[in-house]
């Protein structure tokens, strides 16, 4: 009894028909068992998913709590065949009582792809039901099927990486456990991605060579726990990504720390990532929902505080972030109206202030501000881990790709909209300047953003050439960015050592407790530093 479980995404009838060649030409015979066909009816579906909060929201849906099983009518109960072997496939095949369990792997960006070019489908849904849509995939199906893969990481007997189907990557469970082991008292990068939208620029083309053909580079998934993953295995052999979230599932203590993981659970609560607007467009004015709204309507249990640090910019580029002292909200809330029902433009900046976006400036932005990147720069947004709740005030009236106009989410941001902060406040709290914490020969490490409300903060280290600075995770992880020079290269007290170039990104996990960081080539170095205190 083999079971081969794995997201909805994942090519089953390629892995079908490949699965069943391979063991008869082994001269063994097969049965198979499609979990497709035992799915519940789409409308059951539906209304199992459903929310009585959101339920006509074209964007939005809270965060699904249903089980895997629930999308079921029941369960099939084969039973062992002593002349085949019979095989299970599909997401939930793990749910059928088995001998040895695979799980087929896609990572997530693909079937967001799919989902955009209106060749997907959602978890459950059969053909001849409509398009899929990128609502369920953010909300209901990703956290059920990440809670199921979560729950099945110490029974799996090979991990399947399917992203080429004609060259299959595996790990066998035992080495797949001993890598995850292995990654959580390591620093380690997660792999970059590189997104497309109607605002986008090009300095991630021009600059890293990502994406050459694409139409722009707009947003950069550096490391985004829900949907970023780490390669396993040598450069120019073959690799199998993992998810981000297995290694933290399996050890969040030592990734996390004691006493982050007793707050957040499982969830790697930082995100870095970028928005490269160069030769692009200004960002939506928008805002994140407050924290008692995300965890009642949303379902997420923490919100989604920001920062924006700038790696590209200038006086002459501005970053939209703040209420006016003389905002009149009744007014905003009108203008934003007649924006979206009558595609009337109107000047934002008469509601939100706008400041320079000078480079190496970082921008604080709590839960509910309103704010935005301008054309020209390139913003290091580090930030909480919650990405998919930009609730937009006005967008420019800006269309997608098919010429519709972009969602914009009026109700959402003017409940959520923060007043109590605006004028020079928020410049006073919000803009704030280096204060040194630590220093040595060579070296000095800055806070650049702490705010009471927000649970993480924002360093910055300097460093000479040849300086060496020591550093602890202490009781907790930190994330690191090099955001001017030529690298830095970061070793541990175990003997493990990283070099990180310009622009990447690096996960210190808090098992790594010492290390110690130099500077890479001749000229003074700068990286940033994230960590929950």
């Amino acid at each position: 009894m083999l079971a081969i479980d794995g997201p909805a995404a994942v090519d089953w009838d390629s892995i079908a028909a490949e699965t069943a060649n391979a063991l008869t030409a082994r001269d063994l015979a097969v049965k198979q068992i499609d979990m497709r066909e035992h799915l519940a009816a789409w409308p059951d579906i539906l209304d199992l998913t459903a929310s009585a909060t959101l339920r006509d929201d074209p964007d939005f849906a809270p965060l699904s709590q249903a089980g895997l099983a629930d999308f079921f009518t029941g369960l099939p109960e084969p039973d062992a065949s002593p002349d085949a072997v019979t095989v299970v496939i599909g997401p939930g095949a793990a749910l059928v009582a088995h001998h040895v369990l695979w799980y087929a792997d896609l990572p997530k960006r693909y079937a967001e792809a799919a989902l955009t070019a209106g060749t997907g489908r959602n978890l459950g849904q059969p053909a001849g039901t409509g398009p899929g849509t990128t609502r369920r995939l953010f909300y209901i199906d990703w956290p059920v099927l990440d809670r199921h893969r979560d729950h099945l990481i110490d029974d799996v007997d090979l991990w399947l990486d399917t992203q080429d189907l004609r060259a299959p990557a595996w790990l066998d469970g035992p080495t797949l456990r001993t890598a995850l082991a292995d990654l959580s008292a390591r620093p380690f990068r997660t792999r970059p991605t590189f997104n497309t939208t109607s605002w986008g620029g090009h300095w991630a083309q021009r600059q890293l060579g990502f994406n050459p053909e694409a139409p722009n580079t707009a947003l950069g998934y550096e490391l985004i726990a829900p949907e970023s993953g780490i390669l396993v295995g040598n450069t120019g052999s073959a690799r199998v990504e993992i998810p981000l979230q297995a290694l933290v599932a399996q050890h969040p203590e030592a990734v996390l720390g004691r006493s982050v993981h007793t707050t957040f659970g499982t969830s790697f609560p930082i995100r870095f990532d970028y928005l490269d607007t160069v030769g692009g467009g200004n960002l939506s004015v928008h805002c994140h929902p407050q924290p008692d709204y995300m965890h009642q309507v949303f379902g997420w249990p923490y919100t989604q505080h920001e920062t924006y640090y700038m790696m590209v910019g200038g006086a002459d580029r501005r970053v939209f972030l703040g209420l006016r002292d003389d905002a009149d909200l009744e007014a905003f809330r009108r203008d934003a109206d007649r924006a979206v029902h009558d595609g009337v433009p109107f000047h934002v900046e008469r509601y939100v202030q706008t400041f320079p976006a000078h480079q190496h400036q970082l921008f604080l932005i709590p839960a509910g501000t309103p704010h935005g990147s301008g054309e020209g720069n390139v913003v290091l947004e580090i930030s909480a881990t919650p990405y998919l709740y930009s609730l937009r005030f006005y967008d420019w009236l800006r269309s997608d790709a098919e010429g519709r106009q972009r969602p914009v989410h009026v109700g959402h941001a003017f409940t959520n909209l923060d007043t109590g902060r605006a004028g020079d406040a928020v410049a006073r709290d919000l803009v704030q300047q280096p204060r040194t914490v630590r220093s040595g020969d060579g070296w000095h490490e800055d806070v650049i953003g702490r705010l009471p409300e927000m649970f993480f903060e924002v360093r910055r280290v300097e460093l000479a050439p040849d300086a060496i600075a020591e550093d602890t995770t202490g009781h907790g992880f930190h994330v690191l960015n090099v955001v001017e020079g030529d690298g830095i290269a970061l070793e541990t007290e175990h003997g493990h050592r990283y070099d990180l170039a310009y622009a990447e990104t690096l996960t210190v996990p808090a098992a790594v407790r010492s290390y110690r960081v130099r500077g890479l080539g001749a000229g003074k170095v700068r990286y940033v530093k994230a960590l929950v205190p």
